[in-house]
């Protein structure tokens, strides 16, 4: 690996509240968040493979980008980012062929990087990216999953995909391929915009109305309490980890 890169302070001033619990059934939280607002750099891991695997292979992602220092240009940071999740990809992958044949280590990814008055998003797998703008709550991620691609092929309706038989079946994530592959999407910051990254514990108990709701009714620490409360009070089936980043005009 060549010399590490850095993070250049971003000319936006962010505020954050981010929230991880293992939710009502799970004994184990394989969840894992980054939330270096200070830096504009931030992520939400989703491990999977049950056990410790799931939980080892968000730590590493989270690891590996919490390692990334501060200070240069966006465009280094963000090729530092696709390294450090190829290697820990890689990692994860001679792992699981050093130990028993078919055990399953890996985790979804989103993050979120701002720099210079600009964002860019990568992700794999269903954790996702939102976008709250002028009251309007958008996704910025697309689902790497079984169900999105029958949404996307019109054999179920939007409002299908939670109940579905394969919600949770997806079809990218760090650790399952050798040829891994991160979506990406970059767009300007304005003053005011607020994002929520989140893993798919949260959307499986809120939908996104919901969520807007949250996210307009007050400031990210009480968004945060209230989106954490409602997903608990519906039995939160799965592990609910999310960070809610509000940008505002640097003082």
């Amino acid at each position: 690996m060549g010399a590490a890169v850095s993070i250049a302070p971003p000319p936006t001033s962010f505020t954050s509240a981010a929230r991880s619990h293992p939710g009502r059934q799970r004994t184990i939280n394989e969840d894992r968040i980054l939330d270096r607002s200070e830096d504009g750099l931030w992520a939400v891991a989703d491990g999977m493979g049950g056990h410790r695997g799931g939980e080892d292979a968000a730590a590493r992602l989270v690891q590996a980008l919490s390692a990334i220092p501060h200070g240069a240009s966006g465009y280094a940071c963000l090729a530092q980012i696709e390294r450090e999740v190829g290697r820990v990809n890689a990692d994860l992958l001679g792992d699981r062929g050093a130990h028993a044949e078919g055990t399953l280590s890996g985790s979804t990814l989103v993050t979120l990087l701002a720099h210079e008055g600009h964002y860019a998003c990568l992700w794999a797998g269903d954790s996702r990216a939102y976008l709250l703008r002028g009251g309007h709550l958008s996704a910025i991620t697309r689902d790497h999953s079984v169900v999105q691609s029958l949404v996307d092929a019109g054999s179920i309706s939007e409002g299908e995909r939670r109940t579905h038989p394969s919600a949770h079946v997806i079809t990218r994530a760090v650790g399952a391929s050798p040829h891994l592959q991160l979506d990406r999407r970059f767009a300007p910051i304005a003053a005011g915009d607020l994002f929520l990254l989140c893993s798919d514990g949260l959307t499986a108990c809120i939908d996104d109305q919901e969520i807007a709701q949250a996210l307009l009714d007050g400031d990210a620490q009480d968004a945060a309490d209230r989106l954490l409360a409602t997903a608990l009070d519906r039995n939160a089936p799965d592990n609910v980890s999310f960070i809610i980043i509000r940008a505002d005009p640097a003082s």
